[in-house]
C-alpha cells in the first residue's frame, strides 16, 4: 500500500468507500477529503493534516502537552512528567531553568578560561574542583561565606520578590539606581546595570534573544554535567582532557578513560 508523507498532507490509498468511512474518520486538526477517480479504478483518500508539525517538538512527530503551546522560549513540548500543567507551577519552572541556565553558562565560562590559564602557567591557580579549598590572604572561609550568603541572598530576594509583583523593585530608594531593579518582565531585570549593551529593549518583541539564550544555557547545564563526570573520573579538568585527547585521539578517548577507570 503507497503512502505518500509530507510537510501537510497524508495519502493513503483507499479500496472501499465503507473502510475509508469508517476507518479513516477525521480528528482533532484532520480533514478527509475524497476525489472521485475514474470509473473502474481505486478511490483515494487524501488526508490534509493541518496542524501537522506546525512547530518543532523534542521528538519529531509527537503531539506536545496542551499547556505547552509554544509561546515560551525553547519550549519544544517536553515535559516527560508532567511538572509544568498546573500554571503556577509552570512560570516558576520557567524562572528556575532561567536562573540555572544563567549560573551554568557563568561556570562554564570560568572554569574553562582558569584552566586555559593554568594549563598554559599564565597564572598558577588551582584547578576547578580544589579553588573552594584555597586560603586566601585578604579573607578567611567565614568571612567569605557571609558575604556570598548576604549578596546573593540580598539578590535573590529580589529576583523572588518581582516574580511574585513584578515591577515592585523600582519602589523606594536605592542609592539612586532603583530603576535599574523595575525589570522589563520577571526573569529580565534588564536595565544598564543587568543589560548594559541594551540588548532586547523591548522585551515583547524579544522571543529570538529568549531563545538563544535559554538554548546556550541548556547546552552550558549538560556541558557541567560532563565536567562534573569528567573530574570525578579522571581527576584533572577540562583542559587537561583535552590536550589528553588530542595527543592520541584514537587511543585516549571516552571509552577507554572509563575503561581505565574501572580496572
Amino acid at each position: 500500500m503507497a503512502l505518500a508523507v509530507g510537510r501537510g498532507f497524508l495519502v493513503q490509498p483507499c479500496y472501499s468507500s465503507f473502510i475509508c468511512k469508517n476507518i479513516y474518520k477525521p480528528s482533532s486538526g484532520v480533514t478527509n477529503t475524497f476525489w472521485p477517480t475514474r470509473p473502474g479504478t481505486t478511490r483515494r483518500l487524501i488526508q490534509t493534516v493541518v496542524r501537522a508539525q506546525l512547530r518543532p517538538t523534542w521528538l519529531p512527530g509527537l503531539d506536545p502537552p496542551p499547556y505547552l503551546d509554544g509561546s515560551l522560549a525553547g519550549d519544544y513540548g517536553f515535559d516527560p512528567l508532567g511538572l509544568g500543567e498546573d500554571p503556577e507551577s509552570l512560570k516558576w519552572y520557567v524562572q528556575a531553568e532561567l536562573v540555572h541556565a544563567r549560573f551554568a553558562m557563568l561556570g562554564i565560562a570560568g572554569i574553562l578560561l582558569t584552566d586555559i590559564l593554568r594549563v598554559t602557567g599564565i597564572s598558577n591557580i588551582p584547578v576547578w574542583y580544589d579553588a573552594g579549598a584555597v586560603k586566601y590572604e585578604f579573607a578567611n572561609t567565614q568571612t567569605l561565606f557571609i558575604v556570598q550568603l548576604l549578596l546573593m541572598g540580598f539578590v535573590e530576594t529580589k529576583r523572588y520578590m518581582d516574580f511574585v509583583s513584578p515591577g515592585s523593585q523600582a519602589e523606594g530608594p536605592f542609592f539612586g539606581i532603583e530603576d535599574g531593579f523595575e525589570g522589563l518582565e520577571p526573569g529580565y531585570p534588564g536595565g544598564p546595570l543587568l543589560n548594559p549593551l541594551g540588548l532586547a529593549k523591548d522585551i515583547k518583541n524579544a522571543h529570538d534573544w529568549k531563545q538563544k539564550e535559554i538554548k546556550n544555557g541548556r547546552l552550558a547545564m549538560v556541558a557541567m554535567l560532563g565536567i562534573f563526570v569528567q573530574a570525578y573520573v579522571t581527576h584533572v579538568g577540562p583542559i587537561d582532557n583535552l590536550v589528553e585527547h588530542l595527543s592520541n585521539p584514537w587511543h585516549k578517548t571516552i571509552i577507554q578513560t572509563l575503561a581505565n577507570s574501572g580496572s
